[in-house]
């Protein structure tokens, strides 16, 4: 089961939101930029006047579409979920997936970056957020089975498993023959 980098309900709903939020009069292009350490997505547009990012990750605010129509589209297809509550999913979903994400404006546009978990060139975090959804998803894996679905060794797992342990990610409940492993949500 491949498990992508980002969520990708966040990228989809950063996306969407740029579509939806742009400035249509702008001869600027709405952007996406994949650089190692980061993704960014950027529209034309200013932010509401007096609005802030943190305003609307509270999901309090109404949403403020500068094109009724391209909202209205979004909304019937189903690729708006609901009106001001796009910048608290994609943050909620960062959170729960363990990416770190910034949302930004400028004078001139809107930018949402999503970090990417690289350590020394290595995606540091990939692997271990596959081991907690694999966990999540099936609480009995085995480590073998971790192992084949993860691509590393067992020995790579045990040493992964032991530092989400350390961490107080993961724990072991039970032994080896009947127990089951546990997430820790933090």
């Amino acid at each position: 089961m491949e498990i992508p980098e980002v969520p990708v309900r966040a990228i989809t709903e950063a996306v969407v939101n740029s579509l939806c939020h742009r400035d249509y009069e702008s001869p600027e292009a709405n952007e996406i930029a994949v650089y190692k350490d980061r993704i960014e997505i950027y529209n034309p547009g200013l932010f509401p006047e007096n609005m802030k990012p943190e305003d609307y990750l509270k999901g309090n605010e109404p949403s403020r579409p500068r094109n009724m129509v391209m909202a209205g589209i979004l909304y019937y297809s189903k690729d708006i979920e609901k009106w001001g509550s796009g910048l608290k999913r994609i943050s909620e979903d960062c959170e729960e997936n363990g990416v770190k994400v910034d949302f930004s404006f400028s004078k001139t546009g809107y930018r949402v970056v999503f970090y990417r978990n690289n350590v020394g060139g290595e995606k540091f975090g990939e692997k271990n957020q596959r081991l907690l959804r694999l966990i999540e998803n099936n609480k009995y894996i085995s480590i073998p089975m971790m192992a084949k679905s993860v691509g590393l060794t067992t020995r790579a797992i045990e040493k992964n498993l032991a530092k989400l342990k350390v961490k107080g990610l993961v724990k072991r409940i039970g032994g080896a023959k009947g127990g089951h492993w546990k997430v820790i949500k933090k």
